[in-house]
């Protein structure tokens, strides 16, 4: 039965970052919600590579409580990130970062292993009182104007829901049932090789400029002709990432595969003295993409993440994009709890569908130009020799003197598009934008929502 004093009932579909994310903003809110987290595998593996946290995504943690939990975990702040031509070795540009982004966009520039980072947010989110569900794959969502919304897994159990978000990934079902019909990602014709090594391997190498990285806490990126590698340390500097991407000559359809040194090294000769000591073989990656999506919500039910709008690797910021995600319906729903003047399910349900098409507002155009400073970043990496990559490498050299406050073409070294990019504060953003909060979504004029709430049927279940 309706309560007007009854908390939201939130279910989120994935437990990756922005899921997380989501999931404790909704529990951390003062009105905290009814949170459970669906993941489809039988447990909730913390596996990956390296991942950055770069300012705009490190304030949201930090707001959260978990800067030290994530530095306990084995992240670190960033010392500085090094562009470096592939020909010889010149360094073109060493933007710093440690200090100097506390100082400029107020929160730090975290580098952390995947897994660990996952595995944080894992523990703050139980922590906090979330339901986390495992082997609880959801297959259907089903919307009534006068209820509340049911998610059914696969297993035949159901769970009711005022809000459902979606937050499972690339190949996300809940996409294709906001959306009504399948929407599959798109290769790109790039892909990227996944290497990690110890530090006892990287030391038997015997290279003096080997062993001078392996006592920096910065990103190292050389910058090739249609393609470029980036190599930094994990866990204290035992552990060290690197990854190469180039075009993509994978079959098509086929998303991953093993890769070999001798591949890698073919493609990028620069990697041979690194590649040298490989244990084990690299991986190979498709990178995919969606066209952008005309919605992100329908009914009570909205996406964040990579399943609204994944981000090619080259800007860094797929997953701080996610958390400013979660963060956002946070705060959208928070404000909710605190507003609320329902009184019945039917209309809570026009208002949270008005909320969730506010968030989508809020956040779709950010994102989107997000996801295009990626494929932007891409072609400046990736230049051929030529006029082009001598003035990109010349305009790279002159930043430094401007204390990285003045312009630049290329997005890396742009004042303005960084401060954009990092200084960016969910909060206030949220605040700005919700002006009229009344108007635009408490009021409780009764407008059916006709077609908008028709209960919908899954269209497939992925395999």
């Amino acid at each position: 039965m309706f309560s007007a004093d009854k908390p939201l009932d939130v279910v989120i579909v994935g437990a990756g970052i922005g899921g997380l994310t989501a999931a404790i903003a909704c529990r951390r809110a003062t009105f905290p919600m009814n949170v459970t987290v669906l993941e489809k595998c039988p447990e909730i593996l913390t596996v990956g590579a390296g991942i950055h946290i770069p300012p705009n995504g490190c304030r949201i943690l930090t707001e959260f409580g978990l800067l030290g939990k994530l530095k306990d975990a084995g992240g670190y702040e960033v010392g500085n990130f090094n562009l470096v031509r592939y020909a010889d070795g010149r360094l073109l540009a060493s933007k710093p970062l440690r200090g100097r982004v506390q100082k400029v966009h107020n929160a730090e520039w975290i580098a952390i292993h995947r897994g660990d980072y996952q595995r944080v947010l894992l523990e703050a989110a139980a922590a906090c009182g979330t339901n986390i569900l495992t082997h609880a794959e959801a297959i259907d969502i089903q919307s009534n104007p006068d209820a509340q919304s049911s998610v059914l897994l696969k297993d035949g159990r159901r769970l009711l829901a005022d809000v459902v978000i979606g937050a499972d990934g690339l190949w996300s079902h809940t996409r294709d049932i906001i959306c009504r019909k399948s929407i599959l990602p798109e290769e790109t014709g790039d892909l990227a090789y996944r290497a990690t090594f110890s530090r006892s391997e990287l030391e038997s190498v015997g290279d003096e400029a080997v062993n001078r990285l392996l006592d920096r806490d910065d990103i190292q990126v050389w910058l090739g002709p249609n393609r470029h590698a980036v190599f930094y340390p994990l866990r204290d500097r035992q552990e060290f990432n690197l990854v190469l991407l180039v075009a993509d000559d994978l079959p098509t359809g086929v998303r991953t595969a093993k890769g070999t040194a001798e591949e890698m090294t073919s493609r990028f000769d620069n990697l041979t003295k690194i590649m040298s000591c490989a244990a084990a073989e690299p991986l190979k990656w498709k990178l995919l993409h969606l066209t952008q999506l005309e919605r992100w919500t329908r009914d009570s039910t909205a996406l964040l993440g990579d399943a609204c709008h994944p981000s090619l690797p080259y800007l860094g910021q797929g997953a701080a994009i996610a958390v400013e995600d979660g963060a956002a319906l946070g705060i959208l729903l928070n404000r909710y709890n605190a507003t609320k003047n329902a009184e019945n399910q039917s209309e809570q349900n026009q208002q949270i569908a008005r909320l969730l098409r506010l968030y989508q507002d809020l956040r779709k155009s950010r994102a989107e130009i997000l996801v295009t400073g990626a494929t932007d970043t891409r072609y400046y990496y990736h230049l051929p020799d030529g006029p082009a990559q001598a003035s990109r490498d010349e305009a790279l050299a002159g930043l430094a003197d401007m204390s990285w406050e003045g312009p630049c073409e290329f997005d890396w070294g742009d004042a303005e598009f960084q401060r954009n990019l990092l200084s960016f504060d969910i909060v206030s953003h949220m605040a700005q934008g919700t002006k009229n909060w009344d108007e635009k979504i408490m009021t409780r004029q009764q407008t059916p929502l006709s077609a908008e709430y028709v209960a919908t049927s899954a269209l497939l279940v992925h395999s």
